[in-house]
């Protein structure tokens, strides 16, 4: 090779390997997408991938009590929810080959040795299994020209044995490698005891030592704190751990998720990383960050919105909708509180006890019957008091048949979803999954074209009369009750563009009410809030301001009563 031009080639992928100590939920998610923001703004191209070490294929079939949200792409992948801080800090779409689990990996192993693929010999975790894992992780880098980083997240705790084939698969990639192009970032917890009124570091001691037992020792120590670790306890705990001293980062709890970038640039955490990489320095501009954050922490109006669903006890479940309105109330001038309110306790104690002093309500995606009659009643509570509505999924679909019950007076419309044996199912089950045996990734999934109505609220929001969004269901409105539910008032301003599938609703002589097929929040960014939860958020914040001015909701039924009226005596 021509020595002239080997410094015209680009650099080999790098690769930052993010691991979890001592405890669970210290925010390795966090941290990973943190620094992929930082990366990418200085120019360079970030991947990113997170490593499961369940046996589920993937979350699909889990209880949102046991792993949070399930996170849908725009392939139909049906995914963990830090693919959710992977799209939102780097704002790029990802597909399948950014999240891998144990079960994938097994199963495609076990797939390969079920056809003679090894050849009659002896199948084991290593080499087989790691191969597998080392597979998916380079894979990312084939997928483009150039790959500056990848950065691989490993679900779990160090000492868990569910994440020792994924240990032992990047252990043996730092060895592949060059040394300078693995970094290994461990996130690790220093408590403050507050009876000893000190800062203590033995758990990070174990935790490391615990690494360095799998054959890995970290190059940066991301310490999750409650207060900023003091210069003393940093040079401590790099001499135990044999890390530099200012390769150990606070990792301090903040107002909101989205400042932990800009805490990181401010220990120079970026710098750090590009140095031990070899990768260009320079200067990230985050400037948009920057002014996104002080909107979240300085703004003018404040609203409360209620989120009615079935688990409100374990906010991850609604992880995407909760950031959605972050992003739509930074982008209002507004804070939004979430008022988090059991559709259960609405069926017992009535909607007007819980709703009546909000400015607007969301009712979520879910499955099955709990509840249901509870988002029914408080979506009538709203729609009758002129309250800003937003209906995803399941809340599109009960918004259909409260709409059916009370104003088409077709009383006992409901769901098929519930209930076979129906006179009025105004949401029936989609042709293609009336045979579907196996429930995991058989839903209508991923992302699918609607073209919108003039005139409507959707179509004011997005702008664009064809849009794209992702999709997790198997119910949609029944096309047997269009014509009856459009004469009552109800309006179809978004269907599928072959007009065979209803995407949107709204209701007529309302100051805001949407319900949608999809998953909006899925798409939401902290710089490009979702048009649906901006414009939500806008009427939420108008609806506040009558509130507080005068009563809103008598003035909206006396408007409403008067225009009876008018048409009554016409």
């Amino acid at each position: 090779m021509n020595a002239e031009n080997t410094t015209d080639l680009p650099k080999a992928t790098t690769y930052i390997f993010v691991t979890g100590g001592v405890v669970s939920s210290l925010g390795k998610g966090i941290t990973a997408a943190s620094m992929g923001l930082l990366l990418k703004k200085r120019g360079l191209t970030v991947k990113a991938l997170k490593l499961d070490p369940y046996l589920n294929v993937d979350p699909g079939t889990m209880n949102p009590y046991q792993h949070g949200e399930v996170y849908v792409l725009d392939d139909g992948s049906e995914t963990d929810l830090d693919l959710g801080h992977y799209e939102r800090y780097l704002d790029q779409s990802m597909t399948r080959d950014n999240n891998v689990t144990s079960g994938q990996i097994y199963h495609t192993v076990i797939s390969r040795e079920r056809r003679g693929d090894y050849l009659g010999g002896t199948v084991q975790v290593v080499p087989h299994i790691t191969e597998e894992i080392k597979n998916c992780i380079k894979r990312l880098e084939r997928d483009e020209s150039q790959v500056d980083v990848v950065i691989v997240e490993i679900g779990g705790t160090v000492g868990d044995i569910e994440s020792l084939p994924f240990l032992e698969a990047i252990r043996q990639i730092g060895l592949e490698c060059e040394r300078s192009d693995t970094l290994y970032v461990h996130v690790t917890l220093v408590p403050y005891l507050a009876a000893a009124g000190e800062m203590k570091t033995k758990p990070t001691q174990h935790s490391v030592k615990a690494l360095l037992s799998i054959g890995i020792q970290p190059d940066v120590l991301v310490c999750r704190t409650e207060k900023p670790l003091p210069d003393d306890i940093k040079k401590k705990i790099g001499l135990f751990c044999n890390v530099r001293g200012k390769a150990v980062i606070s990792a301090v709890d903040v107002e909101t998720i989205y400042e932990v970038p800009l805490y990181f640039r401010d220990q120079k955490f970026d710098d750090l990383v590009c140095e031990s990489l070899g990768l260009p320095q320079s200067e990230p501009d985050i400037e948009d960050w920057r002014e996104f954050v002080g909107n979240l922490k300085n703004y003018q109006h404040r609203v409360k919105i209620a989120i009615c669903g079935k688990y409100v006890e374990l906010k991850d479940a609604y992880k995407s909708i909760i950031e959605a309105f972050a992003h739509a109330g930074a982008a209002n001038d507004a804070r939004v509180d979430l008022i988090w309110v059991s559709s259960e306790d609405i069926k017992k104690n009535g909607a007007e006890k819980f709703l009546k002093d909000t400015d607007g309500l969301l009712i979520p995606g879910g499955f099955g019957e709990r509840g249901v009659e509870g988002k029914i009643d408080s979506i009538r509570y709203v729609r009758e008091n002129g309250i800003p509505f937003l209906g995803i999924c399941l809340g599109m679909q009960c918004a259909v048949i409260e709409f059916a019950r009370t104003v088409a007076a077709i009383e006992d419309a409901h769901s098929y979803e519930f209930y076979r044996d129906l006179k009025h199912p105004v949401i029936h089950l989609m042709a293609d999954q009336e045979n579907v045996a196996d429930l995991g990734g058989t839903m209508r999934l991923g992302a699918y074209p609607a073209k919108l109505s003039k005139d409507s609220l959707a179509l004011k929001a997005y702008g664009t009369q064809l849009i794209s969004e992702r999709h997790r269901h198997r119910y949609e409105f029944n096309n047997s009750y269009r014509d009856q539910l459009v004469n009552a008032g109800l309006k179809l301003t978004g269907v599928s563009p072959d007009d065979s599938l209803v995407e949107i609703v709204e209701v007529e002589d309302h100051p805001w009410f949407v319900g949608v097929q999809y998953h909006p929040e899925l798409k939401s960014r902290p710089t490009r809030p979702h048009p649906l939860f901006r414009d939500f958020v806008a009427a939420a914040v108008r609806n506040s301001i009558k509130r507080k001015s005068g009563d809103a909701s008598m003035a909206f039924k006396a408007e409403n009563s008067e225009k009876t009226d008018n048409v009554e005596s016409a």
